[in-house]
């Protein structure tokens, strides 16, 4: 009778099925800090585009998780808000937020997240992400949502670059720089927490 063989667990390696949920538990975690995000939206007289803070949950969703597990958070919160959950900024929902002039810059959420997430790399307890990496992550991040934004709302608008860029873009540069400093803070902490989690230590040579 042949011996029962256990499987051979690398020390600090995480079970597949651990991961799998808590990357589950992770990713409809940032889509709901994200969608608290609607909470937090001052209109501007002079634009369509209000202030929010969902591009700053977009990017730390991107810079914690990963691209993949980061693009997959922001697009259940976009899912939310097209059934008409009312998580869209000024607490709004509905496809019709999609199309609109400030649509753009919810499908730009999704390239934040994956843009910071692919910059940054895959959470890794095994290695140490250098600070440069992550700055250049949250400046990307949060630059990239404005390539959608201004495009979508220059057409709706029918103007010029000027008038869009004056209306899109240029008022959100301070409160935007913030929002890379506080992700920049906190992200590399939560970095390892996810990692932990999520991936496996180091393989033994």
């Amino acid at each position: 009778m042949e011996a029962e063989q256990n499987p051979i667990r690398t020390p600090g390696a995480v079970p597949a099925k651990r991961r799998a949920i808590t990357g589950i538990t992770l990713v409809a975690l940032f889509g709901a800090l994200t969608a608290a995000g609607t909470f937090i939206s001052i209109p501007l007289p002079f634009s369509p585009v209000p202030i929010v803070l969902q591009n700053l949950f977009a990017l730390l969703a991107g810079l914690i998780l990963g691209p993949v597990l980061g693009a997959a958070a922001v697009g259940l919160y976009l899912i939310a808000g097209t059934i008409g959950a009312p998580v869209f900024a000024g607490a709004t929902g509905g496809i019709a937020r999609l199309i609109g002039p400030t649509g753009g810059f919810l499908f730009g959420y999704i390239l934040a997240a994956f843009t910071a997430g692919l910059i940054a790399g895959r959470p890794r307890p095994d290695v140490k992400t250098p600070l440069w990496r992550i700055i250049i992550a949250a400046a990307a991040g949060l630059l990239i949502v404005y390539v959608p934004g201004v495009i979508r709302l220059k057409f709706a608008l029918d103007a010029g670059w000027g008038k869009a860029l004056g209306a899109g873009f240029f008022p959100f540069i301070i409160g935007d720089a913030i929002k890379a400093v506080i992700a920049v803070i906190i992200a590399p902490r939560l970095r390892r927490a996810a990692a932990d989690q999520l991936g496996q230590a180091k393989q033994l040579g």
